[in-house]
């Protein structure tokens, strides 16, 4: 069944609404609300647009749609194709509701809270994948979640990590590698002055007195 549900926005990660859980469900979904929160900040234009996370007992099912991350946290029983089916439906009347919002710079965190009731009358409609209703919507081609990527919540947030802080690293190094190079030009450039310096001051100043010698006198 779906256990929990979160609304965000997709440019800042910022919550926009959320499903109102009871004080059990809060004390045991904690860990995977902070990976979804994760989740969010790692989302962007270029992301999948809908993906499958394991973490866990719990899969995190999201569906990216108008720059908006419908994310929910079922349990790995329950049919993928309900879970999209379910996301999906909560994208079009949030869209519906709250489209033209979304995207103010103003917004508080849970502007849309009232949305809580679509999401409990819709998540009521979903908890039991056996009746009749859900079981034809899983016979109804609604999602082909065969092509829908499934990753492992571990190596997403690490290997995230990592590469964005090779990144970071790269970024440095070149600019540490153009500040390096700058530094051994001038130094160089000073080794040549104490070398050649001197005798090529000596060497101009003879050859001007040279000149001033068979010019003038």
């Amino acid at each position: 069944m779906v256990k929990s549900t979160i609304v965000a926005r997709v440019s800042d990660g910022l919550p926009l609404a959320a499903s109102m859980d009871d004080e059990q469900a809060e004390s045991e979904l904690a860990e995977y609300k902070s990976q979804a929160k994760a989740i969010f900040k790692k989302l962007n234009a270029h992301s999948e647009p809908m993906c499958s996370i394991e973490s866990g007992p719990y899969y995190m099912h999201y569906l990216l749609d108008k720059g908006v991350c419908y994310l929910c946290i079922c349990d790995k029983s329950f049919p993928r194709k309900l879970a999209f089916s379910y996301l999906d439906e909560l994208s079009k009347e949030f869209y519906m509701s709250y489209g033209s919002e979304v995207q103010k710079n103003n917004l508080r965190p849970y502007a849309f809270i009232k949305f809580d009731t679509f999401i409990q009358k819709t998540k009521r409609i979903y908890e039991d994948s056996r009746t009749q209703q859900n079981m034809s919507k899983l016979n109804e081609d609604l999602h082909d979640v065969t092509k829908i990527m499934t990753k492992n919540m571990e190596d997403l947030l690490w290997r995230g990590d990592s590469l964005d802080r090779m990144s970071t690293l790269s970024y440095q190094l070149r600019d540490k590698t153009k500040e390096y190079r700058k530094v051994a030009r001038q130094v160089n450039l000073d080794a040549l002055y104490r070398k050649y310096g001197i005798p090529a001051a000596i060497i101009l100043g003879f050859i001007l007195v040279l000149y001033l010698r068979y010019k003038f006198f």
